[in-house]
């Protein structure tokens, strides 16, 4: 068939080994297809019944190294551009428009650097479908991918291909979007299932200035007995700056060894806008259990001398354990005849989405809305619990201040909108994005942190 627009004449053929991978995100099917030794860009349009296959095939030659590689690739990446915006152009007034595109890139010859450039089209494919700012941050995406590629191509080690992710992702300005390497999810998993070694805080990156604050610290932990606060500015950890360095990051260099030392330094405002300190503490690592609830039943006399209880429960994090816990907290507090509840989300965090759900089916009954999304289209998707049965239908009390984020603020607004609680305190974090969460195997679900 003819081609789709005359730009395709600048794909080239090379004969470094390329690897075609077809992307995938939301409404996009996936599969791999095998080597091939020319580069290869394939669209199709279940819709529009529109092909378009390229191929440019050369007698062998020399690999192309250095310049003459960066001129082979760049060419290649413009041929898929321009093959993109043609098939936009053909298709895009589809009212069901479904893409499937495969592009083909070379093949690095160290193995872990390879799953990486899988992993970096996985990534580029997921935020050119869904993300929020359909002018990526005022850049060109699909010139984007095809930079990255290049300079990743020469890498030797899995770390430092990540890192070229990290930079491509850096250029949208949005601090929630990252990527997170296998090591670095092994860590998140330990925190989220309730212990880690470390000194006990809890960071988040302040949206408006990029700077790394304090949300929290784990009660008796090192940071704690410390004097860190909450809205502190971490400034430094063992001497290095962390000028852009993210939230992850930074934990990772926090936790260490049990026995073990970190020295940190942070900046606090003050309150009253009459001055500012810097403070240096060494801090030494311990084993920090990360127990996400603790209890209390307060009894009370009401106004005409009745004796009557109610329970308090702080929910410090939104771990794996945290629903579970509550639950059984609820059922305890039950049985002691409580009758009014304060559920505590001060200076919590967020964290697993499913516990925010699960957490909301001990207060809510039903298919109850716990908040709307809106993708960069202006279209509203809600979130629905599934079969809510409440364990209680007592008065309840939330109590949220600035450091309650993410799934705190989405747990906090959906009992007050739903009318099942009073909120009580000062106005919240304010994150305001829910991110999704792509594993290797390419289910997704979606991650307030």
């Amino acid at each position: 068939m003819e081609p789709l627009c005359p730009n395709f004449d600048l794909l080239k053929s090379s004969s470094v080994p390329l690897f075609s991978h077809r992307l995938s995100s939301i409404n996009r099917g996936i599969s791999k297809r095998s080597s091939a030794s020319f580069p290869c860009v394939s669209f199709y349009n279940r819709n529009c019944n529109h092909q378009a296959l390229v191929k440019t095939e050369a007698p062998p030659q020399q690999q192309p190294t250095g310049p003459d590689l960066i001129k082979s690739l760049t060419k290649g990446f413009v041929g898929f551009a321009a093959a993109a915006t043609a098939l936009a152009s053909v298709c895009s007034d589809s009212p069901a428009f479904a893409e499937s595109l495969t592009v083909a890139f070379p093949v690095s010859r160290a193995q872990e650097v390879n799953t990486v450039q899988r992993t970096l089209v996985e990534a580029w494919g997921l935020i050119r479908e869904t993300f929020v700012d359909p002018t990526f941050n005022h850049q060109d995406w699909d010139l984007k991918l095809q930079q990255t590629m290049v300079e990743m191509f020469p890498l030797k080690s899995a770390d430092a291909a990540y890192g070229k992710i990290r930079g491509m992702l850096s250029t949208l300005g949005d601090p929630f979007t990252r990527i997170i390497s296998p090591k670095e999810y092994q860590s998140f998993r330990i925190g989220s299932d309730g212990n880690l070694q470390g000194v006990g805080l809890f960071i988040t990156v302040e949206p408006k200035t990029g700077h790394l604050i304090v949300l929290s610290c784990v009660e008796g932990s090192p940071a704690a007995r410390a004097g860190i606060h909450d809205g502190d500015e971490l400034i430094e950890i063992n001497g290095q700056r962390l000028d852009g360095v993210d939230s992850e990051a930074a934990a990772q260099r926090l936790r260490g060894q049990a026995g073990t030392s970190v020295t940190v330094k942070l900046h606090r405002g003050n309150g009253s806008g009459s001055g500012s300190s810097i403070k240096e503490v060494k801090l030494p690592r311990e084993l920090i259990r990360l127990s996400p609830i603790s209890s209390t039943v307060i009894p009370h006399r009401t106004p005409d001398g009745r004796l009557t209880k109610t329970g308090y429960v702080k929910l410090s994090t939104f771990s794996q354990t945290a629903a579970t816990e509550m639950k059984n907290t609820i059922h305890e507090m039950e049985n002691l005849g409580v009758q009014s509840y304060i559920l505590d989300l001060r200076n919590n965090p967020g964290g697993l989405v499913k516990v925010g759900l699960d957490v909301a089916k001990i207060w809510l009954d039903g298919n109850e809305t716990l908040v709307n999304t809106v993708d960069r289209d202006g279209h509203m998707s809600p979130i629905n619990m599934a079969n809510g049965h409440a364990l209680t239908h007592d008065p309840l009390v939330v109590l949220v201040n600035e450091g309650s984020a993410s799934a705190s603020e989405i747990l906090a607004g959906a009992l007050h909108d739903n009318g099942r609680a009073i909120l009580v305190g000062h106005k919240t974090f304010g994150k305001g994005k829910i991110q999704c969460r792509v594993s290797r195997s390419y289910m997704m679900d979606l991650l307030f942190s």
